[in-house]
């Protein structure tokens, strides 16, 4: 049970810049795939969270050096001896998996323990095993861990069609693909943003990548890889697009900056929607708004649809409009499991399915509440924003997992909040 909280005193308004930093969904992804080749990668814009501590810590593990200074990662994998990922580490974390296609491409075969991390739904694994086992890797499932392996006459070149545009899946896939001679396709592919940044970082490293950010990507692969120096991070469209729903909460004017807002396009078309003001720049986006939100319908779906990881901030704005809305959650079967904290602040949310139905109020009210995942907790962090009296937010070790200085990036914007 953690003991740390975060405390917001609700009613103020905020207003300023803030800068959100490099994406976590992205920079675990290219540390994982700094594997493929022997030497020093450098990274940067890598936001100092949890969740990349603990990734350095896997990669020490393996063998590789790592040395962290502010937001620049530099990585060694000259000496790396250990193609296995252990349970005590990686159960902390859901992008554990990321390791391994590279440790599969670097070692031949791969021992990595099943994933933990925020407990909102499953992860997927069999669009990993069958996409890789198309490639000609072979899995065997024990004891908690999965243990990949390459056949002596090695991986062959393909087409796989994924059943469900994944993220990880498609990651992986790609990774493996890269270091097969020859050419392979991925069908049904994720086109997120992150998915593009992993893409050109493998082609800094020496893979042919084309059609990333389309459903269907081709791989000339390669096995002679080169580590890649100064490679800088995609912005966190996800930190970019809470801060926006912060900024409304809020009032504003309040400028996110350090990210692209076409990657948010239909999450700023649902601000707009809601009732708030929008200017759009080249890597920012100013808001402002006033009075009560407008009722609005959100569902999650793959990009470029709404993202899941937005939804629980949403419903927040959600929550305050004047009307019913509905949001829809297709990706994480367990993504409402805040909702209940939520209603402890005076929300009015029905559960239906995978539908909720909200009944917008004028005010949240400050209460004790406990964060069930990373963006549950930043949801109910914001929720403080608004409501009358003091917000007492535990479990706060799920936020630190994916939002570097939220507390004091907040507090640069006018917020009343605290580490308790």
């Amino acid at each position: 049970m953690s003991v740390e909280r975060i405390i917001v005193e609700g009613g103020k308004t905020l207003t300023g810049t803030v800068q959100v930093s490099g994406a976590k969904n992205s920079v675990l992804k290219l540390m994982a795939a700094s594997i493929l080749a022997s030497g020093t990668t450098t990274l940067t814009n890598v936001p100092r969270i949890s969740d990349v501590a603990l990734m350095e810590e896997v990669l020490r593990h393996l063998g590789a050096t790592v040395i962290a200074e502010n937001n620049t990662l530099t990585i060694d994998t000259s000496n790396l001896s250990c193609y296995e990922a252990p349970y005590e580490l990686v159960n902390r974390m859901r992008a554990s998996t990321a390791v391994l296609g590279p440790l599969i491409n670097r070692f031949g075969k791969a021992r990595v323990a099943m994933p933990g991390g925020c407990q909102i739904g499953s992860r997927q694994m069999d669009l990993h095993f069958a996409g890789l086992e198309a490639l000609g890797v072979a899995f065997e499932n024990k004891h908690g861990f999965i243990n990949a392996s390459v056949p002596s006459s090695g991986l062959k070149a393909g087409r796989v069609a994924l059943g469900f545009p994944s993220v990880g899946a498609t990651e992986n896939l790609m990774i493996v693909a890269s270091a097969i001679p020859g050419t392979s396709v991925i069908e049904n592919a994720a086109c997120e943003p992150e998915i593009c940044d992993l893409a050109e970082f493998l082609i800094a490293m020496g893979a042919e990548i084309k059609g990333q950010g389309t459903p269907v990507i081709t791989i000339q692969g390669t096995q002679d890889f080169s580590p890649v120096t100064d490679y800088r991070t995609v912005g966190d469209r996800i930190e970019a697009g809470t801060f926006l729903v912060a900024g409304a909460l809020g009032g504003g004017p309040v400028t996110v900056q350090g990210f692209n807002p076409e990657h948010l396009r239909i999450p700023l078309a649902k601000l707009k929607a809601l009732g708030c003001v929008l200017d759009i720049a080249h890597q920012s986006v100013t808001v402002t708004h006033e009075g009560a939100f407008k009722p609005t319908d959100i569902q999650t779906l793959p990009y470029p649809g709404f993202p899941t990881d937005l939804q629980p901030q949403f419903m927040v704005l959600a929550a305050l409009a004047d009307g019913v809305s509905v949001i829809t959650e297709n990706i994480f079967e367990n993504r409402f499991m805040f909702v209940d904290e939520l209603v402890r602040m005076g929300a009015t949310v029905h559960l239906e399915g995978h539908h909720a139905v909200i009944e917008g109020v004028k005010q949240l009210s400050g209460a004790p509440v406990q964060a069930s995942d990373l963006r549950a907790g930043a949801a109910l962090v914001l929720a403080g924003i608004n409501a009358e009296g003091s917000s007492h937010i535990s479990e706060v070790e799920h936020i630190y997992r994916g939002y570097e200085g939220l507390v004091e990036k907040l507090q640069g914007l006018g917020a009343a909040i605290h580490h308790g």
